[in-house]
């Protein structure tokens, strides 16, 4: 089973092109066929991001659920995203 990730970032966002990296690190380490990921503009998708409730950026979202509000640590992301895969294969 896989993960659909949406980073929602705003244009020059520092803490936004860090989660990017991050979640790429993750996704390279786990194994891209896990996890399926997109930055979403907040700029471009506002309506989108606003259905989800997300208030700032970086955001993150696991299959459509906001799930992170504020950029975690690597460690902390890694282990939200492998508890979703897991529950995904169950």
């Amino acid at each position: 089973m896989s993960i659909y990730v949406e980073i929602f970032s705003s244009p020059g966002c520092r803490k936004c092109g860090r989660a990017n990296d991050v979640l790429k690190k993750i996704t390279e380490d786990i194994g891209g066929d896990c996890i399926h990921w997109r930055t979403v503009n907040i700029l471009e998708e506002m309506d989108y991001a606003v259905t989800l409730g997300v208030l700032a950026t970086p955001a993150i979202a696991v299959d459509g659920e906001l799930i992170i509000t504020a950029l975690p640590s690597e460690k902390k992301l890694r282990k939200i995203l492998e508890k979703k895969l897991n529950e995904s294969c169950h």
